[in-house]
This record gives C-alpha cells, sequence and structure tokens, in this order.
C-alpha cells in the first residue's frame, strides 16, 4: 500500500492496539475463579464493555460465593480469537457466527466448542469508495476489501453467502481473492484518508458508519438484506471450561444478561460505557443515536444464525450438518430460544 494502514489508524484516533497480554504462549487449564475472555472492536462487542466496566461477572461470582479475577484480551479476527481459544490462551472467544461455525464443525467431538450467547443483532455493511462498484457483481482486479479474517470472518462468510446468491453455490468463495485481513480501525482510516490499494471494507458499527463520512464511500451491501436482522457476532467456549468451571462459567452468563438487559434500555448509559471503556474518538450525541436504532438489539438471545449455518454445510466449508441452532450452542438457562 502507498500509505501504511496502521500508521493512518494512529494518525486519525482510530489505532488497533492488540491487547494480547497472556496470550503469547499456551496456558494451562484455568481453575475456579479465573476467567479469559477475548474481544474484537465495535459496538458488537458492547455488552462486554459492560460487563468489564460495572464488575458483573465478579458480582455476580460474590453471589455464588467465589470470588473471580477476569482476565481481557483485544485480538482482530475470527482467526486469531479460534487459535486463541483452542490453545488454551483464552476461555472466552468473542467473534463471529462463521467463525463460531468453523471451530463448532472442528472440535465436534474433541473440544467441543459451543457458543455461550449471542451479542445482539446489528446489520454489517460492505462499503467501497469505488463509483463502479454498485453491487457485489461489479467487484473486479480493482478492488481491495478489508476483513477481519479472510474467508472465516462472518464478514467473509456474508460475502459468500451473497456470491451464493448471486452466481451459485459452487462460485461461494469467488470474492474471497480481493478480501485482506485488516483490522476495524486500520480499514476505516485507511478509507478516511484515501490514498491506499485498499477502497473497501465489510465492517461492523460504528466503523461502518464512521467512513460513511468519506462522501466518496457508499454502501454496497447490507447483511440484513441477506439473512434479515441476525446475530453476527457470539461468544464460545470449549465443553471443558464450561463443565470445569460452572460457577464461573454461570457468573459469566448472568452477567451478560444483565449488560443486555442494561444497554437496550439505557441507550445513552451503554454509549457512555463504549466510550469510556473503548476510549473511541467517536461523537458521544452520533452514538446514541446510531445504536438508538430500532436495528440494533443488545440480546443474548441468537437470531437468524441458522441460515449461514445450513449454507456453509451446503457449501462444504463445514463437515457437520446441525439440525437447529441448538446444535452448535449450550443449552444452559440462558438463551432460552433462538434460530
Amino acid at each position: 500500500m502507498r500509505k501504511s494502514i496502521s500508521r493512518l489508524a494512529a494518525s486519525i484516533g482510530l489505532g488497533a492496539s492488540l491487547v494480547v497480554g497472556s496470550l503469547a504462549a499456551p496456558a494451562v487449564a484455568q481453575a475456579e475463579g479465573k476467567i479469559r475472555i477475548a474481544e474484537q472492536f465495535g459496538i458488537v462487542y458492547l455488552l462486554l464493555n459492560v460487563v468489564r466496566d460495572q464488575h458483573l461477572i465478579e458480582k455476580h461470582g460474590k453471589e455464588q460465593g467465589i470470588d473471580i479475577e477476569v482476565d481481557w484480551a483485544q485480538l482482530s479476527g475470527g482467526s486469531a480469537v479460534n487459535d486463541a481459544l483452542l490453545s488454551g490462551s483464552v476461555d472466552i472467544a468473542g467473534a463471529g457466527v462463521g467463525p463460531l461455525l468453523t471451530v463448532w464443525d472442528r472440535t465436534k467431538g474433541r473440544q467441543n466448542v459451543k457458543a455461550v450467547a449471542s451479542l445482539g443483532n446489528f446489520p454489517y455493511y460492505l462499503v467501497s469508495s469505488n463509483p463502479n462498484v454498485k453491487t457485489i457483481a461489479d467487484i473486479s482486479d480493482k478492488d481491495r476489501i478489508a476483513v477481519p479474517a479472510v474467508g472465516v470472518s462472518v464478514q467473509s462468510r456474508f460475502l459468500q453467502y451473497a456470491a451464493a446468491q448471486q452466481w451459485g453455490d459452487k462460485e461461494y468463495n469467488r470474492l474471497d481473492k480481493y478480501t485482506l485481513a485488516v483490522p476495524h480501525p486500520d480499514a476505516t482510516a485507511a478509507l478516511l484518508a484515501g490514498g491506499t490499494e485498499l477502497n473497501g471494507h465489510f465492517s461492523n458499527p460504528p466503523f461502518q458508519d464512521q467512513v460513511l463520512a468519506n462522501k466518496d464511500v457508499h454502501v454496497v451491501l447490507n447483511s440484513y438484506d441477506l439473512l434479515g436482522p441476525n446475530s453476527p457476532t457470539l461468544l464460545f467456549a470449549t465443553e471443558k471450561f464450561r463443565k470445569d468451571n460452572p460457577k464461573t462459567y454461570k457468573a459469566f452468563v448472568d452477567a451478560l444478561a444483565e449488560a443486555a438487559d442494561f444497554a437496550q434500555k439505557d441507550k445513552a448509559a451503554a454509549a457512555d460505557t463504549y466510550i469510556r471503556v473503548t476510549k473511541a474518538k467517536i461523537d458521544r450525541d452520533a452514538l446514541i443515536k446510531l445504536i438508538d436504532n430500532p436495528q440494533y438489539e443488545f440480546t443474548v438471545t441468537p437470531k437468524n444464525t441458522y441460515k449461514l449455518a445450513d449454507f456453509l454445510y451446503r457449501v462444504g466449508a463445514i463437515k457437520h450438518k446441525p439440525q437447529s441452532w441448538k446444535d452448535y450452542f449450550f443449552q444452559d438457562e440462558r438463551p432460552l430460544q433462538g434460530s
């Protein structure tokens, strides 16, 4: 690229500092009273921001008579998150439904990774600064599209889903060659500044909304047009962690449910939490307006995840066919129902 994307991100205030902490080397299995959580970037992780800000895991742990130590890590891309989970570096992984289905499929009968909860329902946009790209059919060798992880991120899977609708299942990965793995803050900075080979980005809020401040950037695809309202981002864990740490696990699930209730009922307070925890350079009023959008729903109950699961099995991206969303979600007290 003619400009360094990372340098642009830092100069615009959207820098992606990957706080890896103890992720440098695999860790031993954790005992009850310890939980390590990996999150990524964007409003879709706001429930974790609330959990962290209000110390809700610690609160619910004390209700069960245990003190819980919570470690947080921030990564970019479902592949990195999945690697951290399988190496034993983290206990709870936050990533898209695409990476969840990949790791569920590959660990079935072994580590048995499954989803714990949804982080809510949000539309994801594919945007472009190429005026000739009106639909995905217009994407060509002239285009480079940023995604968190090529081929496996939920954004990549959405693009594959759209490609299959456009050209048929055999061509589902037709657009993969035009994608690059770039963290959301860096890609946003690049598109805002211009001057790099990167002219497209499939991201999430607030990055997709921030980049539209560039008058040359426009929406090419909305994930809600593909699947309807859906839960693009989930939290997942191994069966062993859930089994070996029942009190810690329950404290986490209860904390997440409380955070969802808080965020859904008080969008202004949720916005303040996001800004405070992430130190995001975003206007408060603009953020409140954004998350007050009726298309945004903070909930632990998954919605419309199975369509993508069925698609990935159909095109051979996963080997095991789930019969319903319950196959790749742990069946706990929450969520009680989903799709």
